[in-house]
């Protein structure tokens, strides 16, 4: 079991906590004014992620322009013991953002200047209020492009903090890959610079890829050196259904094998197609189906297209159509990315308890045959779909918002898929993070190791005021 964590002195500071918070937002506001709130719709907003877990108000909102703003305010906090929740787009689906003590919520997205553009290294310096989409547009005339695309409107800072991937990562990889340098801001206040941009180093712990993932609990990044890529020559993008999910998983297994260099290949389950249809206006069969990207030359990506055509061919599809024309593959991915929306409009006055595992590609049937098998006696609507072309895929159980039985239901097949994607030598998440969703499921698959990271946790914040409740469960004080 790991080590137990510190509660940061703010949980259980009674009226003189009260008093501290009241001082420290004076500050706050002297030092920043408009940029510093207590406006409570405002603090609600930055109490809740897309999750379906309860709201958790900070008691202020910062919003920081600069490294060395974000260094006082923290500065600030450790000096009282103030819990600090760093805070992006707000579109984290494990209750990553949640002020589970209250505190101070900094929130980075006026820190959204795109500081460096190095076309002939291929990379770039960000801060982390850098939208992804916003990025790409820059980028455009550079002939280079930020691959990683998870699908929602979030920041890149938010990716680096939940080790983000998407449908592009089959191919260009995650946003582990693809971070090459951080500057963070550390709990006592002081700051630091990992990696940088080289494209490889030998230079001791490998500190970058430490950050990455962390959630907000080991350091706040305020700027980021990201790896680019090329724009391809050409794309183009396909769609076709398969007679049974199993169908279109085996047909994928056999394209990752053969080695056909796909860019994206998603995964919709029957329910999945019938909500995007509704939602995006399409007409779609109902029915399992792959939505498919290919990047390279005109004459590879026509390869590619066939290849991966004859594949489907063999698995029962009964059609395979493409397209290299730009407004296609917009509406197609534009439904895609939708689909999360669209399975909560399934249901009038809903909320989706959204999932996700990962597991080696030659499991990825049998994993989702099972959860499907589940999914067939769950009271509730439950699409699935993927980044099936890593091993990676989703469930959304759309749940009435005053139902707790749905609730300890969908935990329960949740559940039930985690065990078996790590039966499979999987992992209880492949990219929404552990926040306070999935930490007793982090026990279950790291086991002994949760105790390295809870030592870590504690060396590098030991008041324990970064985000804390996320990734660890903390142990009630002693009376």
């Amino acid at each position: 079991m790991p080590r137990a964590l510190r509660r940061c002195a703010c949980c259980h500071m009674g009226m003189d906590g009260a008093a501290r918070i009241e001082d420290l937002v004076t500050t706050l506001q002297a030092q920043y004014g408009e940029r510093c709130t207590i406006n409570h719709d405002v603090r609600d907003r930055h109490g809740r992620g897309e999750s379906w877990h309860p709201s958790a108000a900070p008691d202020v909102v910062v919003f920081p322009h600069t490294t060395e703003e974000v260094s006082s305010i923290v500065s600030l906090c450790a000096a009282s013991g103030t819990p600090i929740i760093p805070f992006g787009a707000g579109t984290s689906l494990e209750g990553q953002v949640q002020a589970l003590h209250g505190g101070v919520c900094i929130d980075l997205s006026q820190m959204n200047a795109i500081v460096a553009v190095n076309a002939e290294d291929m990379d770039c310096v960000i801060q982390p209020g850098v939208m992804r989409a916003d990025l790409n547009a820059q980028l455009r005339d550079t002939g280079l492009f930020f691959p990683i695309d998870p699908g929602a409107e979030c920041t890149i800072g938010g990716m680096v903090a939940t080790r983000a991937s998407g449908t592009n990562a089959v191919r260009y990889g995650t946003m582990r890959e693809n971070v090459l340098g951080l500057t963070v801001v550390m709990a006592d206040g002081s700051i630091i610079k990992t990696g940088g941009r080289a494209r490889k180093s030998a230079a001791g712990y490998d500190l970058t890829r430490l950050f990455v993932g962390s959630e907000g609990t080991l350091g706040i990044v305020t700027d980021i050196t990201l790896r680019l890529h090329g724009i391809p020559e050409a794309t183009a993008a396909a769609v076709v259904a398969f007679p049974s999910i199993d169908a279109a998983v085996e047909t994928v297994i056999e394209v990752i094998q053969v080695g056909v260099p796909i860019a994206r290949i998603e995964l919709m389950d029957d329910v999945s197609i019938d909500a995007v249809n509704r939602y995006s206006a399409l007409t779609l069969p109902v029915a399992p189906t792959l939505f498919l990207e290919f990047h390279g030359s005109p004459a590879s990506v026509k390869e590619q297209a066939e290849t991966v055509e004859a594949l489907a061919t063999e698995h029962g599809s009964a059609s395979f159509s493409w397209s290299d024309k730009a407004e296609d593959r917009s509406e197609l991915w534009q439904a895609r990315h939708n689909a999360y929306y669209a399975g909560l409009a399934l249901k009038a006055d809903s909320i989706g308890l959204v999932t996700d595992v990962c597991v080696p590609i030659s499991r990825l049937a049998e994993c989702i045959r099972e959860t499907k098998t589940d999914l067939a006696q769950c009271p509730m609507p439950a699409p699935l779909l993927g980044h099936v072309g890593d091993g990676n895929f989703h469930v959304c159980f759309i749940m009435d918002k005053d139902a707790p039985d749905q609730v300890e239901e969908a935990e329960r097949l949740h559940g039930r898929m985690v065990a078996r994607a790590l039966a499979m030598g999987g992992t209880c998440t492949g990219e929404h993070g552990i926040g306070m969703g999935k930490r007793t499921h982090l026990v279950d698959e790291a086991g002994d190791g949760v105790a390295v990271m809870a030592l870590i946790k504690n060396a590098l914040d030991p008041a324990n005021i970064l985000n804390p409740g996320k990734i660890f469960e903390v142990d009630e004080p002693e009376s």
